[in-house]
C-alpha cells in the first residue's frame, strides 16, 4: 500500500481523456453487454440469489435517497481526492473483488489492473479470480488489494493469506457473508458450472454471439487461477461452504495479518461493533450485491445503520447497488470513505471490452463532478450527511 506521501499511480481521468464508444452510463454498459455476451455470461454477471429482491432493492434503496441541492457556491473547480487508509486516491471509489472476470471478456482482469494502474484507485482481487494473485500484484504495480475466502480449513484459509503476504499485498480483505454459496436460478438454469465448460444446450447461445466465443476460445478457456496447482487443472469449487471464516478465525487472522485488514459482507450493526473490537482496520458493508440473502436488508439501509454504531471516525467501505457518480456520492453522504464498484465495471467489459471499462471510469468521474456543483461543494471530502435532504430518515 502507498504511503500517505506518495504520489498516486496514475491521475484521474480528465475529460475528452480519450473517453469514447458507446459507455455514456452503467446503463448503457448493461444495455450493450446483455446484446453482445451469451446469455449464461450476462446471467451470471447480472443474476442474484432467489427472487433477486435484495439485489432490486439495493437499486432502489439508493434511488430514494435525495440530495440537497445549494446554490451561488464557488464550484468552478472540484477537487476528488481523497483518502483511505493512509492511501492518496485521486477519485473516491475502486473496483470491488468478482471472481472469474475474465468470462466478461478475455483479459478482463488484466484490463482493470490496467484501469486501476491509470487512475490511482484500488483494485480488489478475488480469490476466484482468472489472474493469480502474484501476477497482479506485480501488473499493478503493488496497489491491488487481496480479498479471501476461506474454502475448506481455517488452515487453507491462513497458508492462502500468508501467499498473499508473501506476493507483496499490504490489504487484506476478509469476505465473511458466503457460509454457504447461495444458488442462484439464473445459473441453474442455464446449466452454468464452475470449472466453466460450454455444454450442449449453450451451442445455440454461444453461436449467437460469435465476437466473445470466438475470442474466449483463442484466449482459452477462463479458470480461476489461485487454485491451479502442478499436475491438476483446477481446484476451485464455486458450491463449497466458506464457513470456514468464523469468529475465532477472524481474531487468529488479525494475529497474523501484519498488514490492512478489511472484513467484507457486514451487514448488522452488532457484528461491526465486534469486528471493529477485534482490531479489523476497516469494515466493508455489503450484502454482495444481491447474491447471498435475498431477505438481506439493501446495503445502503446497514451503512447509515452501521455508521451510527461505529462513530464518525472508523473506516467503512461500501458497495452493492452502485450505479452511477451520484450513488457515489449518496454512499458518501452516508457515512462510507471509499467506495467500490462491482457489476458495471463487468458491464462495461462486456460491452465494449478495455474502452468500455475506460468510458465508464470516466463517466463516473464526471458525473461526480457535476453532482458535487450542485450540491455546492468544490472538495468530495467535504460531502457528508449535511448533503441528504433527509439527514434523519433518508430511507423512511
Amino acid at each position: 500500500m502507498q504511503p500517505s506521501n506518495a504520489k498516486p499511480a496514475g491521475p484521474a481521468l480528465k475529460a475528452g481523456n480519450g473517453a469514447t464508444g458507446p459507455v455514456h452510463t452503467s446503463m448503457d454498459a448493461r444495455r450493450l453487454a446483455r446484446k453482445r455476451l451469451p446469455r449464461t455470461i450476462f446471467d451470471f454477471i447480472d443474476g442474484a440469489a432467489g427472487q433477486e429482491t435484495a439485489a432490486g432493492l439495493n437499486l432502489t434503496d439508493l434511488s430514494r435517497i435525495r440530495l440537497s441541492p445549494r446554490v451561488l457556491a464557488d464550484v468552478a473547480q472540484s477537487d476528488l481526492r481523497s483518502s483511505f487508509l493512509g492511501l492518496d486516491l485521486p477519485l473516491p471509489f475502486g473496483i470491488a473483488p468478482m471472481g472469474m472476470c475474465d468470462l466478461a471478456w478475455p483479459g478482463a482482469d488484466r484490463a482493470m489492473a490496467a484501469q486501476a494502474v491509470q487512475c490511482g484507485i484500488p483494485l480488489c482481487l478475488s480469490t476466484a479470480s482468472s489472474t493469480s494473485l502474484e501476477d497482479m500484484h506485480t501488473v499493478t504495480g503493488g496497489r491491488a488489494w487481496f480479498q479471501l475466502y476461506v474454502s475448506g480449513s481455517a488452515e487453507a484459509g491462513f497458508a492462502m493469506a500468508e501467499r498473499a503476504a508473501e506476493a507483496g499485498y499490504e490489504v487484506l480483505i476478509l469476505t465473511v457473508d458466503v457460509p454457504k454459496v447461495a444458488p442462484r436460478p439464473r445459473d441453474l438454469r442455464n446449466g452454468f458450472q464452475t470449472p466453466f465448460r460450454i455444454r450442449p444446450k449453450q451451442f445455440i447461445d454461444f453461436a449467437l454471439h460469435p465476437r466473445w466465443s470466438i475470442t474466449s476460445l483463442l484466449t482459452g478457456v477462463p479458470t480461476t487461477a489461485n487454485f491451479r496447482l502442478a499436475g491438476a487443472s483446477n481446484q476451485f469449487d464455486r458450491s463449497a461452504s466458506r464457513a470456514g471464516a468464523d469468529w475465532a478465525f477472524l481474531e487468529q487472522l488479525r494475529a497474523r495479518w501484519k498488514g490492512k485488514l478489511i472484513v467484507k459482507g457486514v451487514l448488522n450493526p452488532d457484528d461491526a461493533q465486534r469486528i471493529q473490537g477485534l482490531g479489523a482496520d476497516a469494515i466493508y458493508v455489503s450484502n454482495h450485491g444481491g447474491r447471498q440473502l435475498d431477505s438481506a436488508p439493501s446495503a445502503i439501509s446497514a451503512l447509515l445503520r452501521i455508521r451510527q454504531r461505529l462513530g464518525p471516525a472508523y473506516p467503512l467501505v461500501f458497495d452493492s447497488g452502485v450505479r452511477s457518480g451520484e450513488d457515489i456520492v449518496k454512499a458518501l453522504a452516508c457515512g462510507a470513505n471509499l467506495v467500490m464498484l462491482g457489476r458495471p465495471m463487468l458491464y462495461a467489459l462486456g460491452a465494449d471490452g478495455a474502452r468500455g471499462l475506460h468510458s465508464l471510469v470516466h463517466a463516473l468521474e464526471e458525473e461526480i463532478r457535476v453532482a458535487l456543483a450542485q450540491l455546492g461543494l468544490r472538495a468530495i471530502r467535504d460531502v457528508g450527511p449535511d448533503q441528504l435532504a433527509q439527514p434523519d430518515a433518508p430511507l423512511a
